[in-house]
């Protein structure tokens, strides 16, 4: 693979102008190597000589529109977390009530129980029959 030269002898041309030839020579040379970087180098290189003014202000409203939205999202869900944690304790709070109404209802059931067995012993001295 045959690989030209950057040596370029240029003597009549101003200072200026060999370097924008340089340059120019550069970015044909990056252009040839990596062709799928070929974009980004040229936005590099307006941004670089105040041709992309127009792509930092993009960058620059990106990188906000990204912050804004993480802040969002940070927002929303700690409200979400929130609601979970508030909706745990309301779930305790109504299962502790469950379970102290059935043990109440267990004690009563066994008093009941007692009352019954005590009536039906009464009921059996007596001597009165079913």
């Amino acid at each position: 693979m045959e690989r030209p030269s950057l040596e370029i002898n240029l003597p009549n041309t101003p200072e200026e102008g060999k370097l924008y030839v340089v340059d120019s020579l550069n970015n044909l040379n990056k252009l040839t190597i990596c062709p799928d970087d070929a974009q980004q180098v040229l936005d590099g290189e307006n941004e670089n000589t105040g041709g992309g003014g127009y792509t930092a202000w993009n960058n620059i409203r990106n990188q906000c529109f990204f912050v804004v939205t993480l802040i969002l999202t940070l927002i929303v869900s700690l409200a979400l977390v929130s609601f979970v944690i508030f909706l745990i304790i309301q779930t305790r709070n109504k299962m502790d009530q469950l379970s102290s109404r059935l043990i109440s209802e267990k004690k009563s059931i066994e008093e009941l129980k007692k009352m019954n067995d005590m009536i039906l012993k009464h009921l059996n001295q007596s001597g009165i029959k079913e």
